[in-house]
């Protein structure tokens, strides 16, 4: 049997989860909603299904995707949370980090899979670099990114930032200890640029910084640990490692006295994260799995972004 999903808010970002759901095997697209009812109607002739209301895809789907503004992202995935069906909400997963902790409640509840949209979980460089990140001592982090057309109603570092903590969290593995920031207002009444400098209980440094007013488009991270250097580009999908190699006779030097570094450009598979995320997303639901960002993941994420926005404002 299909998985039957449906798509609330088809505008910047779900109008592709529509695309790329039509697209899948194994899946129906049962229906859209949006409350710019002739953006639904367009979309859902575009990718050939019909424009529904949410009250109505609730008794139809086995899951659904809210992409919604943040703010709405509580009242939308609620019902959906509660009856049982499985749910992907883009990030950040709600407006603040109690809401956050009310739909996880409502996901245990209801029996219902909660996924959070981190889609650069699912850039096939930094799946590729994971494996290869081990106790990381020094890691800094460039999203800079041109003036949008979305997202105003949040700022930058839940805008985008917040792809970087929560990829932080899930590579350093250890408590946030301090944190200094600051912001700045440049185009909107929200920060447009921040930098966060952060100290894990580990020894681990991370500094931070994300843009939404830059010239140009820079998606950068760099992992630096003992031995070894990771580097990986988010927008070009590709990825960097250099190791110091050691022998028992020069530990690690030539003999006259260089160190012997190995190393380059590793081969990475280019594919589109979010088909990535979404593929993820419907096999977990048919394999009755956790998906690959969940809830909660979300939900650490979210509270992450939320103590620095605090410091950056104090």
């Amino acid at each position: 049997m299909p998985v039957k999903v449906g798509v609330i808010g088809v505008g910047h970002l779900g109008q592709h989860h529509a695309r790329l759901f039509a697209s899948m095997d194994g899946v129906q697209l049962i229906g859209v909603c949006d409350t710019n009812h002739p953006r639904a109607e367009e979309i859902a002739s575009k990718f050939g299904t019909q424009v529904v209301d949410a009250a109505d895809l609730l008794s139809r789907v086995n899951a659904v995707t809210v992409a919604v503004p943040t703010i709405a992202h509580l009242e939308v995935a609620m019902p959906f949370l509660e009856a049982g069906v499985a749910t992907l909400i883009e990030k950040p997963i709600a407006p603040s980090v109690e809401d956050a902790d009310r739909l996880v409640a409502a996901a245990e509840r209801g029996g219902a899979l909660l996924a959070t949209g981190h889609t650069e979980r699912f850039n096939p460089a930094v799946a590729k670099a994971l494996p290869l990140i081990a106790d990381p001592r020094f890691i800094e982090i460039h999203r800079l990114g041109t003036f949008p057309e979305r997202s105003l109603d949040i700022d930058v570092i839940f805008d985008l930032m917040i792809h970087d903590l929560d990829l932080l969290l899930s590579v350093v593995k250890s408590p946030v200890t301090m944190i200094e920031a600051v912001g700045v207002n440049v185009l909107t009444p929200k920060a447009d640029i921040a930098n966060a400098r952060l100290r894990f209980a580990s020894g681990c440094i991370a500094n931070v910084t994300a843009s939404r007013i830059s010239r140009e488009r820079v998606r950068k991270a760099r992992f630096f640990q003992h031995d070894s250097y990771v580097s990986i580009d988010y927008a070009s999908q590709e990825l960097e490692m250099f190791r110091l190699v050691k022998d028992s006779a020069t530990d690690g030097l030539m003999a006259g006295g260089r160190p012997i570094i190995h190393g380059g450009k590793l081969e990475v598979m280019n594919e589109e994260p979010l088909r990535r995320e979404l593929e993820d997303f419907v096999d977990a639901v048919r394999a009755g799995r956790a998906p690959g960002v969940t809830g909660r993941d979300g939900r650490e994420a979210l509270a992450l972004a939320t103590r620095v926005a605090e410091t950056m404002e104090s």
